[in-house]
């Protein structure tokens, strides 16, 4: 079920075709050095999904709505809740398929509405989404009429929870997911001077890197010249000289390296060639954007936060606050 030919067939048509030249064996590289002990069920579980063709697809609203209860019957619909509920946690969303709500840890439709109204350069756009997650903003890209959607998740699970979105919203559709690290895509711009996407959104990659600035600039080699990046991450409150680096854990994650405030954002992107840098939102992470549900059991923000202090994170740093980015390559 999962199958990346007509990702090549896209590409094709694009000025992205040279990358098809290398695509495939990349692709079969990865799905052999990272062999995950449960792709094989993950795999059973697909090939078990239930037929049900859509009478409508909507990826234009705050939830991506795939047909309705009245396009199966009960047990046919209580077959596939079944399957998706064996691909909890669900993160990012939310979606509603044939009459299943699925309520996402995620409100992920709250920061897509913080930065659309900020960009409308999406139309017949070639469109690269890094750390995707399992594709929920690449379906609103796509329903802005994108000409086609890339994304790049190097998780295996993400992957087979987007080609069940796929499976249902149609196999043909112009947008696909590379289980890749953003690293391992190819630096376009740099190696073609002319090509690459035209648009590239990086929405919560940054902190998760230990070089920044790297991956400032692999942003940079993705774009063809005069395309848009969308940048979303966390910040902290300051002038351009205050960093936050913590010591173990941010919210208990532990893979958080670097925080800049806002300022240091820009300068960095400025370092990186980025030109015509804008804030466009900040916001604080509410408990009811982010929060545990029926399809997402496991700790959410409510317990990542200072009980006492909502303020703070449990470790004592500043709570998660996010900022918005848009700017452009040369």
């Amino acid at each position: 079920m999962i199958e990346f030919n007509s990702l090549y067939q896209h590409l094709e048509a694009t000025d992205l075709a040279d990358w098809v030249e290398t695509l495939p064996a990349q692709v079969e590289a990865i799905f052999t050095q990272r062999f995950h002990g449960k792709r094989e069920d993950w795999k059973q579980l697909l090939a078990t999904l239930p037929e049900i063709k859509a009478s409508h697809v909507n990826i234009n609203a705050n939830k991506i709505q795939i047909g309705s209860d009245a396009d199966c019957d009960q047990q046919t619909q209580q077959q596939l809740k079944q399957i998706l509920q064996q691909f909890q946690p669900w993160r990012k969303g939310p979606y509603e398929l044939f009459g299943i709500d699925i309520d996402t840890e995620w409100h992920s439709d709250w920061k897509w509405q913080r930065l659309i109204e900020h960009t409308s350069l999406l139309k017949n756009r070639l469109v690269l989404d890094i750390g995707c997650g399992n594709g929920y903003h690449m379906w609103r890209m796509l329903g802005e009429g994108a000409q086609l959607v890339v994304g790049a998740d190097p998780s295996q699970f993400f992957l087979a929870q987007f080609h069940i979105i796929k499976h249902y919203a149609g196999a043909d559709l112009p947008i696909h997911l590379l289980p890749f690290k953003g690293e391992e895509l190819p630096a376009f711009s740099k190696e073609y001077r002319s090509k690459g996407f035209d648009t590239v959104f990086s929405m919560g990659v940054l902190y998760h890197r230990q070089s920044p600035i790297t991956h400032l600039q692999e942003l940079r080699y993705f774009l063809r010249p005069g395309g848009e990046l969308i940048l979303e991450t966390l910040i902290i409150e300051g002038d351009e000289q205050r960093v936050l680096i913590p010591e173990d854990r941010y919210a208990k994650m532990r893979n958080v390296w670097f925080i800049p405030t806002p300022d240091l954002l820009i300068r960095m992107l400025q370092r990186a060639g980025f030109i015509n840098i804008r804030v466009v939102d900040i916001n604080q992470t509410s408990t009811d954007e982010q929060r545990a549900t029926e399809w997402m059991t496991y700790e959410s923000l409510s317990d990542f936060l200072d009980p006492n202090n909502k303020d703070k994170t449990i470790e004592g740093y500043p709570a998660p606050k996010r900022a918005i980015i848009i700017c452009n390559i040369r």
